[in-house]
């Protein structure tokens, strides 16, 4: 078995000065964008920035997770983008024009098949991020999700929805 210094040295030259090439990007975008003006000096900035960050970090960071359809993966993103819109319709339309008395928050446990911590992760950002729904906890055992729920009549029919639409699709993207 090799020491990490000859792990390290398997590494191409681009995978050891560049570990996160799209995180270097982004962060020399950033950084452009932070000073409002392009100059050469604040371009050589952010790249130094852009190399040495994701160099320093490269560490701390877990392996990459494991996509099995990335195709599938972009129709999710496009899924939650959509229902993130019709959920902000529908919460608007519950705060202009329902009173507060009459809507059925609740509590709700949503148990899931999931065992990938990345699958987890991004059910419980999608309920998050879906108006009108909010993860709050995750169990001990990480079989069910504690989500709270601004409005719902009938606690089987959002917990089928949120397995049917998400958690379905999420165990065809993550092994």
């Amino acid at each position: 078995m090799g020491s990490k210094t000859e792990v390290l040295d398997k590494r191409t030259f681009m995978q050891r000065w560049l570990p996160h090439p799209l995180l270097t990007v982004v962060l020399i975008m950033l950084w452009m964008l932070l000073l409002n003006a392009f100059s050469v000096g604040g371009f050589v900035m952010g790249a130094l920035l852009g190399i040495v960050i994701p160099r320093v970090t490269s560490n701390f960071w877990p392996e990459r997770p494991p996509i099995q359809a990335y195709g599938k993966a972009l129709a999710y993103m496009g899924l939650v983008l959509w229902d993130v819109v019709v959920a902000n319709l529908y919460v608007t339309r519950l705060i202009l024009f329902r009173r507060a008395d009459q809507l059925q928050v609740r509590w709700v446990t949503l148990p899931i098949e999931l065992r990938s911590p990345e699958a987890i992760t991004v059910l419980a950002g999608t309920i998050t991020m879906t108006p009108g729904t909010v993860s709050c906890d995750l169990s001990a055992d990480g079989h069910s999700l504690l989500v709270h729920c601004l409005d719902a009549p009938d606690v089987e029919e959002a917990v089928r929805q949120m397995k049917e639409r998400y958690e379905a699709r999420l165990k065809e993207i993550f092994p």
